[in-house]
């Protein structure tokens, strides 16, 4: 690996990680000495990267620095294919059509043998289910989650009963036949899961939800026992 790859590969690990870690697990998880990687922090502040930390204490990377983007493997490219494909394929119709300009952005900036690498890629997503009608709703969620607004729903459980009930959106969950969406549940003062496909009404608020988003999904995360996925 040369050194402008390292360099490269080290920011990733720190963007990876939102709070400090140390250089120990830094320098293995880049199969580097630890006296490499003080080395290589060094240099990636004196270009103007804002790393806060110190041996010992660990590390931790503040926004606001950009190394040249567009250095990706052939791996980093087909995971991006891929998520790009099954984005396209098993979402709705506006997060597909994002997808598909995101890639295509991607693409127009790569070098010729990287864009090719786009375009030759043999990992495909096959045929999913049918769209629900309740996900056809799907934007008008991810707008409520982004905004924090409140959303009224006509709601009918697995059992038939119907009912109606104001609600916080917090995050969907993408699964290959179902779609759930983690909301605080005003009726029932607790963070409820809500199948989209059995949503049959959905009403956006003018209402903002009175709590923070990031704060109840740390919540439901520590409720079910589940990771951040992007430490």
């Amino acid at each position: 690996m040369s050194r402008a790859e390292r360099l490269l590969a080290l920011m990733q690990c720190l963007r990876r990680h939102r709070y400090p870690v140390s250089g120990a697990s830094l320098a293995s998880e880049l199969g580097v000495s630890l006296r490499t990687l003080y080395r290589d922090i060094a240099s990636l502040q004196a270009q103007g990267a804002r790393i806060d930390g110190e041996p010992g204490v660990g590390y931790v990377l503040r926004p606001g620095f950009l190394l040249p983007p567009m250095m990706f493997s052939e791996e980093e490219i087909e995971a991006l294919v891929l998520g790009s494909r099954w984005v396209a394929r098993r979402t709705d119709d506006r997060l597909a059509l994002a997808a598909r300009n995101a890639l295509a952005k991607i693409a127009a900036v790569l070098p010729p043998e990287l864009r090719q690498e786009i375009d030759s890629t043999a990992l495909l997503v096959g045929p999913g289910e049918a769209e629900a009608a309740g996900d056809r709703e799907l934007g008008t969620i991810r707008q409520a989650i982004r905004s924090e607004h409140k959303l009224h729903i006509h709601y009918q459980d697995l059992s038939g009963r119907d009912s109606k009930r104001t609600i916080w959106p917090v995050a969907l969950g993408f699964f290959d036949k179902v779609r759930i969406l983690i909301a605080w549940c005003e009726t029932r003062e607790a963070l409820r899961h809500f199948r989209t496909d059995r949503i049959m009404a959905l009403t956006a608020l003018d209402e903002r939800y009175p709590q923070r988003r990031h704060g109840l999904l740390k919540l439901w995360r520590e409720q079910e026992g589940v990771r951040d996925p992007l430490r």
